[in-house]
């Protein structure tokens, strides 16, 4: 309370209390995701809180439409389904730090930015959809390239930043020019076009088109659960899941996250926003809603995901490979990576 309140007697300030209404709460949202896959989480926080959750979904031009706004922006919070985008977000100056003893608690050290201006969510993992009548025990990332899959391999476009997370892993590890290779040899085993959505992969393998695909784990709960519908969940139900790893290592895992905007209007209501969507609770959600792995680790993971297998993280932490994902994505236009060759 601040020295001019003080000096109110107790009866004035009561008094005055009743005579101004209470500001309605609220929380602005600009993101890169579906809104409706968080809406259950965001409910939630609304019925504890009492503070109302706006949404904007912005599938392109976040950056710009936030730099476009400036000081007068409404967002509050900026939340995307890539690590990458975060970081460019914290690069173009739109992001503000937070210090919570919250959020560094339930957030692993390795999946937030040290300066408090970015939090991971939930992660998802890059895996392998394969027909059910393949004899496949295990997988690896550099096996995509393999000549055993000319022809039966289906992907999304190179460009996509879930393959380009995955692409500027493998060159963090391999360099440029083993890079290159590996991709001109998944381009060579593209069963069709690099394109559509990770769930296309599990629809092109039941239709006989190819037999591996490349996806993140959670279409595949989507899918199976029937959030998708009868016909994905056919789908879903003509391939196994396979979490590949990289030699000597482990699973990649991008993560959808957030920041607080720069000049956000409501920021305490913004933070307390991002520390209940790392609660126990609202991962417990996110599990069940989104099928996506909670990233505080006192949550359970979803029984359809966990059915999949265990996930060991790969030890190369998402900083290590940003340095590469531009060069990984201009690796993806000199390969023409999205351009069908039969």
């Amino acid at each position: 309370m601040t020295r001019l309140f003080k000096t109110f007697s107790a009866a004035s300030f009561l008094a005055l209390s009743a005579a101004v209404p209470t500001l309605a709460q609220e929380v602005n949202i600009y993101t890169t995701r579906e809104p409706g896959l968080i809406q259950p989480i965001l409910d939630a926080f609304t019925a504890d809180t009492g503070v109302t959750v706006n949404t904007v979904f912005l599938q392109d031009g976040l950056i710009e439409r936030v730099s476009a706004e400036g000081e007068s922006s409404p967002a509050d919070i900026l939340m995307t389904v890539d690590f990458g985008a975060l970081i460019d977000l914290v690069d173009a100056g739109l992001t503000q730090p937070v210090d919570s003893e919250v959020l560094d608690a339930a957030v692993p050290e390795a999946l937030r930015d040290a300066e408090g201006n970015w939090f991971a969510l939930s992660g998802r993992a890059r895996v392998l959809y394969a027909a059910k009548d393949l004899d496949l025990g295990s997988f690896t990332y550099e096996q995509l390239d393999d000549e055993e899959w000319r022809g039966r391999l289906c992907i999304r476009s190179g460009q996509h930043p879930y393959n380009t997370a995955m692409f500027a892993a493998y060159m963090a590890k391999y360099g440029e020019e083993e890079t290159r290779s590996w991709l001109e040899g998944i381009k060579a085993n593209q069963a069709r076009v690099a394109a559509g959505g990770d769930r296309d992969g599990a629809r092109d393998i039941a239709a006989g088109i190819c037999d591996i695909a490349v996806a993140n784990s959670y279409y595949y709960g989507l899918m199976t659960s029937g959030a998708g519908g009868e016909e994905q969940q056919a789908w879903a139900e003509e391939v196994q899941v396979i979490l590949p790893t990289f030699e000597n290592g482990g699973t990649l895992v991008n993560i959808s996250g957030a920041g607080v905007a720069a000049h956000a209007p409501n920021r305490d209501e913004a933070v307390q926003l991002l520390e209940y969507l790392v609660s126990d609770d609202a991962q417990k959600l996110y599990a069940e809603a989104n099928f996506e792995h909670p990233v505080n680790a006192n949550a359970e993971v979803h029984p359809i995901i966990a059915g999949i297998g265990e996930l060991t993280p790969d030890s190369l932490s998402l900083t290590e490979v940003l340095p590469f994902r531009t060069r990984a994505s201009e690796l993806v236009d000199e390969v023409n990576f999205d351009t069908f060759e039969n």
